[in-house]
């Protein structure tokens, strides 16, 4: 809300008011909301509201629906600046989560999450975007490693908390829930007032960008929120439901995973540095397709809680690895395309998400095994999509097929 400073100018700017430090606060503010609401959700609506398999995919199915119009952030930008939008995203996220036990109701809860979520997806889409413009190519897969990682041990101070004074003080789900969103509703408003606007060194593109030489990045997001979908929506509610997991354990198990994620988020940086996007992905998507089969084991064969347990750690792991998709797009697109295509992308990414958690969520009464067997397939041909992508992505060789396409790049 201040003076516009150039990103070529902002490390005259003192540390705190530097775009690498508010990208810092973002990555901070934003898992604080979200997985506070995690934490507590699946709890939440089966004591309170009694949900079953098919209420949690009507849930989420209301969830993504505002990921599916992510793609409204380019209209957006014609009257507001990129920084501001996410910030008052942010904002929106914080407050509908603070105020989420106010409403127990199923039209409640499906009205709240839907503002909810409207901040979410667009806060998501311009931090993404705001990354990739901000970030040198070269430092990107580190510094992203370095984000998640701050992500992650913010996240876990509120999961700690949780689970030391969940039953020791008999905390109720509103308080929870207020002082989740209330801490990222506070961070949205300093970032807005106390950082300047960071001019970028290439004007974003304001309007749809759709090209035939992204083909392979778009598909990947299909496949990548189709995929994602089952593991969000689905393996949380299985340790609720089969092995009765409360909110304390479950926001353990969620603690391990921060833990995890906090040592090896900046070596997933490193590693995609290292060893580049296509090798990186290859290896998710591998492993992603054997911890979904041993999901659907542990219905077929009664397979225990604490294999569950460790698929769950080793799940989220793998997920962290998808920051190579990120800096995949970021080496084979045009400058001025990241903001609309980052629109355009998390749409892409929540076609499936709109439809596919309601239709899962009744397959699941009747087979979840079923449901992890579709989540391995879904990863497997984004295995066999990571194989097409080269090993020195940039433009004119965006995928392995690049050098065999009779018309010149776009």
């Amino acid at each position: 809300m201040l003076r516009t400073v150039s990103l070529d100018d902002a490390h005259h700017l003192p540390w705190w008011r530097r775009p690498i430090t508010l990208l810092v606060l973002m990555a901070i503010g934003m898992p604080i909301a979200f997985n506070t609401w995690s934490a507590l959700l699946n709890n939440f609506v089966i004591e309170v509201a009694g949900f079953d398999g098919a209420d949690i995919g009507l849930l989420h199915t209301v969830r993504e629906i505002p990921g599916f119009f992510a793609i409204g952030v380019i209209a957006l930008l014609l009257f507001i600046r990129e920084q501001v939008l996410g910030m008052v995203s942010l904002l929106m996220l914080g407050v509908a989560t603070a105020v989420t036990a106010w409403f127990p109701s199923m039209a409640g809860i499906l009205t709240i999450t839907m503002l909810s979520s409207i901040g979410f997806h667009y806060y998501e889409t311009v931090n993404q975007s705001l990354q990739l413009q901000w970030l040198d190519k070269k430092r990107a897969p580190k510094t992203l490693g370095w984000l998640l990682a701050v992500g992650s041990a913010a996240t876990l101070v509120a999961y700690v908390l949780i689970v030391l004074s969940w039953k020791r003080f008999d905390l109720s789900y509103n308080s929870v829930y207020l002082v989740g969103g209330g801490i990222t509703a506070v961070i949205a408003i300093y970032c807005l007032v106390a950082f300047p606007q960071f001019e970028g060194r290439t004007p974003q593109a304001r309007k749809m960008v759709l090209k035939k030489r992204y083909w392979l990045y778009y598909a990947m997001q299909f496949m990548a929120g189709a995929r994602r979908q089952i593991f969000v929506v689905f393996a949380g509610f299985m340790m609720v439901e089969r092995f009765g997991f409360d909110v304390h354990e479950i926001t353990a198990l969620y603690l391990i995973n921060l833990v995890a994620n906090m040592a090896i988020a900046p070596l997933i940086g490193e590693a995609v540095s290292r060893f580049g996007e296509r090798r990186t992905l290859i290896f998710e998507y591998a492993g992603l397709v054997i911890v979904f089969l041993a999901y659907g084991g542990i219905y077929f064969f009664g397979w225990g809680v604490l294999l569950a347990s460790i698929l769950y750690v080793i799940d989220h792991m793998l997920f962290a690895l998808a920051l190579a998709l990120k800096t995949y797009f970021q080496k084979i697109a045009d400058p001025e395309d990241m903001a609309p295509t980052a629109a355009v992308a998390f749409t892409i990414n929540h076609i499936a998400a709109v439809f596919l958690p309601v239709l899962l969520g009744l397959l699941w009464l009747v087979s979840p095994a079923a449901v992890f067997a579709l989540a391995a397939a879904m990863a497997a041909i984004s295995l066999a999509l990571a194989t097409l992508i080269p090993r020195h992505p940039e433009k004119g060789n965006e995928t392995r097929l690049s050098r065999f396409a009779a018309a010149p790049a776009e």
